[in-house]
């Protein structure tokens, strides 16, 4: 009997050492040293990376070098700032220095918007917007009678393109990625500059 229990511990030993390598192996995956990924995307729901046949997410071919990120506008101040553009329906996260660390676009709001210098006024992890769509990572920073102006994603990661006929809202949708970059960025407070 002693040879049979000495060989379940050896067996339960081998059985920790093999899960105990596993786990590790897993870890080394996991690693924050590993290359991120790309940053900015050039549509919605796309993330910008370039497949191997040299087209991105959305099937768009590159030529030669990757297309440079939009600029960030001229005009939209200065210092740690969200920058959205109306007339491009496009965001970008700058920080200190005035480089931007994330650009995206987005889906615009169907209430006018006037541009202007604002700030993060309140912020909520999930709601149901004003549409009726359950959102995440709210982002809001102004608001007018009726109106709430804010940046959120779709849970369900949709991103509708808004009705002529639809109820004015002030939700801007951006995907679920773009929004917890958003997230991350935009604490209360921080300014958001809106340019035409």
């Amino acid at each position: 009997m002693a040879r049979s229990s000495a060989g379940a511990v050896v067996a339960g030993l081998t059985a920790a050492a093999l899960a105990a390598v596993g786990f590790l192996a897993f870890q080394a995956q996991a690693a924050p040293d590993r290359p991120a990924r790309a940053t900015s995307s050039s549509s919605p729901g796309k993330t910008g990376e370039k497949a191997k046949d040299g087209k991105d997410a959305a099937g768009k071919g590159k030529t030669g070098q990757e297309k440079a990120a939009a600029p960030v506008p001229a005009g939209s101040g200065t210092g740690q700032r969200v920058v959205y553009a109306l007339g491009q329906k496009r965001v970008w996260l700058v920080g200190a220095d005035g480089k931007a660390t994330r650009t995206f676009e987005v889906t615009p709001s169907t209430a006018a918007l006037k541009p202007g210098t604002y700030a993060v006024t309140s912020r909520a992890p999930q709601v149901v917007g004003s549409d009726g769509t359950p959102v995440e990572h709210v982002v809001r920073f102004h608001s007018l009678p009726g109106i709430v102006f804010g940046f959120s994603a779709a849970v369900d990661g949709s991103m509708p393109a808004p009705a002529a006929n639809a109820k004015k809202t002030g939700g801007i949708r951006e995907t679920r990625p773009d929004g917890d970059a958003m997230w991350a960025f935009a604490v209360h407070g921080t300014k958001v500059v809106v340019v035409q």
